[in-house]
């Protein structure tokens, strides 16, 4: 399996754009344009965990050396919140038996694209189970509120799912990645009191002197 190639699909270069689809669909109904306040809400509220935990930890070292954590995943959290989500609206069409499959692809998407993130060194295993956890919450808890509602998404013809559809295949097809990180470690130089960033060398350095003052002699 490619895992670059399965990773894009967690970064922020497309799925910024698929969140905005949904606050878009879910806008063309007027029945459902207070559900994407909620959305956005959720959405939102997942990426300010994100965006924290990695300044955290690159302004101020604030991790765990014990799980070797230095931040919520950002593919993990986005890919769980998002994927279950656009094609639940997607396959709005569909009967209910399909509609249940397509979420569940979008979970197992999401689930594949954190493997990816361990397997390509890019996180450790506690930051993906991490971000998994917090966009499987988010994502879960939207669908949740959608079905004790009742909620009702507007179909789309053939002609209106491929324009949808669109740009984010396009984006698959180019493969540009989002300068995410180097972003913020621009904003952590910025508004921590450091002149370089921390970094996941740090974090085990830190942890290998406390494992050698164990065994040094006093």
């Amino acid at each position: 399996m490619n895992w670059h190639w399965l990773t894009f699909f967690g970064d922020t270069m497309l799925l910024l754009p698929c969140a905005v689809i949904i606050v878009a669909l879910l806008l063309w109904k007027a029945e459902t344009r207070r559900t994407s306040l909620q959305w956005l809400l959720l959405i939102g509220s997942a990426g300010a965990v994100v965006i924290v935990s990695k300044l955290a930890f690159l302004g101020w070292g604030i991790g765990s050396r014990a799980y070797d954590f230095t931040g919520f995943s950002g593919h993990s959290a986005l890919s769980a919140s998002i994927w279950p989500v656009l094609i639940w609206i997607l396959a709005s069409r569909a009967s209910r038996r399909f509609r249940l499959a397509a979420v569940a692809f979008g979970y197992l998407l999401a689930l594949a694209i954190g493997v990816s993130r361990v397997i390509l060194h890019a996180h450790s295993v506690s930051e993906v189970i991490a971000g998994l956890a917090l966009g499987f919450t988010i994502s879960t808890s939207f669908l949740l509120m959608q079905y004790s509602r009742g909620t009702r998404i507007r179909h789309l013809s053939a002609g209106q799912l491929s324009a949808v559809l669109l740009l984010p295949l396009l984006l698959v097809m180019q493969g540009k990645k989002a300068p995410t990180q180097d972003l913020l470690e621009r904003i952590a130089l910025t508004i921590a009191p450091i002149q370089h960033v921390y970094t996941r060398a740090d974090l085990l350095k830190g942890r290998l002197d406390a494992d050698t003052s164990l065994i040094t002699p006093q």
